[in-house]
């Protein structure tokens, strides 16, 4: 075992905590220990909880001495995107507006990471409002990437990227409306799954886009990933919209063979104009999957570029609508970013927002066609790995918007069909940077992506590779 427990996964620092191989207190001060000395490089928390964490691991070693095992984990300690409310604590959601507000709920996500025994470290810092996929925040500062503390991490999740890539925690919550679980994954070296719309409750997350917004987690390994969905996933009456269909066992799906499973990859589009260091590591993914058994095969998916545009113009729509009242009482307290986005979206007539929503069953039935012939397809997260924080610094400026655009193209797509994208770390560019790709399945297929990750990470090593942050 690690002489330092930080170092472990979320799956190991579990078992070793339940086996009394650790102590929940050695796991959560190791884990304190690294924030103290990093937070001032990465800035990757909101809020930092020491006492309340250690004594909560003091008390879940308590429980453990006595039999009193809560779930599978067990005083493991973790923390979360700030936009997850938890009763009695101040969700600040990466903003001046909700700066000071005090949560009178738990959002059920987080309730039920809870109760399988977690231990509250603090809160991530976030892009405000989980809208920008960068990880600037006009009001906190940039979060920073632990590779390379001059880049980005990526957003919204940006808090959650940095601070598992520098194992601050062992995983974290993030939230994927545009692509903001993939790119922090993707940007910072870690594993990150985009549930299927309606898997895991949205009650009491703060919403950006109603129709789009999922939760899911980002982690070292795949397998902490389908730990964590399998605790958090099922039907919720808090959120109406979620799938009450038994859970898969995901952990399961995780140990796997891929030997005779077909993996499609884009023709087109997602191939296209790719950063040489991107296209070496899909090209030499393709290589690790076809030795590993898998067939590979070119699919012809519909037009992209026009799925991205729906996707914004819905994401766009739904979140000014959300943001209403507070753009005419409080715009000032908005970065200027954030409320050029907010109110460029006013000027979309409702004849476009709708036309988008009912496009959207007619354009997954077409994908799934393309898609017939194959278990899962793999591509690109971003078409560039992290770029520096001044480069894409580029506030309210007016070509903001398509720096945006570039950065989310190969995430958007998925979004607005609502299917599963599971992020995996497969390569880095030649100056030291990660790159992500991101294997895409079915509408609750994540057990068959979870299937195909593990599979790659068990004859790869990138997700194991730390930044040197000595």
């Amino acid at each position: 075992m690690s002489a330092e427990p930080a170092l472990l996964s979320l799956t190991e620092v579990a078992a070793a905590i339940a086996d009394k191989q650790i102590s929940s207190r050695e796991a959560t001060q190791s884990c304190l220990t690294h924030i103290a000395r990093l937070q001032p490089r990465l800035n990757a928390f909101m809020a930092i909880e020491p006492d309340d964490a250690l004594a909560a691991a003091d008390a879940a070693d308590a429980a453990l001495a006595k039999g009193g095992r809560r779930g599978p984990l067990h005083g493991v300690p973790l923390a979360h995107k700030d936009m997850y409310y938890e009763a009695g604590k101040i969700s600040t959601c990466g903003s001046a507006i909700r700066r000071d507000v005090v949560a009178s709920t738990t959002s059920t996500a987080l309730q039920r990471l809870k109760t399988a025994g977690t231990v509250r470290l603090g809160t991530l810092q976030m892009s405000e409002f989980a809208y920008g996929p960068t990880g600037h925040n006009a009001h906190f500062g940039a979060v920073r990437n632990p590779w390379n503390t001059d880049h980005i991490t990526g957003g919204s999740s940006s808090g959650s990227g940095s601070a598992v890539a520098a194992r601050l925690t062992f995983a974290a919550l993030g939230s994927d409306t545009g692509g903001s679980i993939r790119m922090p994954a993707h940007y910072c070296g870690v594993t990150g799954l985009k549930t299927t719309v309606g898997l895991i409750s949205r009650a009491g997350a703060m919403p950006l886009s109603q129709s789009l917004d999922t939760v899911g987690p980002l982690a070292r390994t795949v397998e902490d990933c389908a730990l964590l969905t399998g605790l958090m996933a099922g039907g919720d009456p808090s959120d109406p919209t979620t799938r009450t269909a038994p859970v898969p066992d995901y952990l399961a799906a995780t140990r796997g063979s891929i030997k005779g499973l077909t993996i499609g990859i884009p023709a087109a589009f997602y191939v296209d104009d790719l950063d040489p260091g991107v296209e070496r590591a899909l090209d030499d993914a393709i290589t690790t999957l076809t030795r590993e058994g898998a067939r590979i095969v070119r699919v012809a998916l519909p037009e992209q570029r026009e799925l991205t545009a729906a996707c914004q113009l819905v994401l766009a729509v739904e979140a000014a609508a959300f943001h209403k009242q507070w753009m005419i009482e409080r715009p000032q307290d908005y970065g200027p970013q954030v409320l050029m986005r907010l109110q460029n979206a006013l000027a979309v007539p409702a004849l476009s927002y709708l036309e988008a929503l009912r496009w959207r069953g007619p354009a997954l039935a077409a994908h799934l066609a393309a898609v017939a012939g194959v278990d899962a397809w793999l591509a690109p997260v971003s078409p560039v790995p992290a770029p520096t924080i001044a480069d894409s610094d580029v506030g309210n400026q007016p070509g903001a918007e398509a720096v945006i655009q570039n950065l989310t193209r190969f995430t958007r797509p998925i979004n607005y069909l609502g299917l599963p994208a599971l992020s995996i770390p497969a390569g880095f560019s030649p100056a030291g940077l990660p790159i992500g790709l991101q294997l895409v399945g079915r509408p609750f297929d994540e057990d068959m992506i979870l299937r195909i990750g593990a599979a790659f990470q068990r004859v790869t090593d990138f997700h194991t590779r730390t930044p040197d942050l000595a």
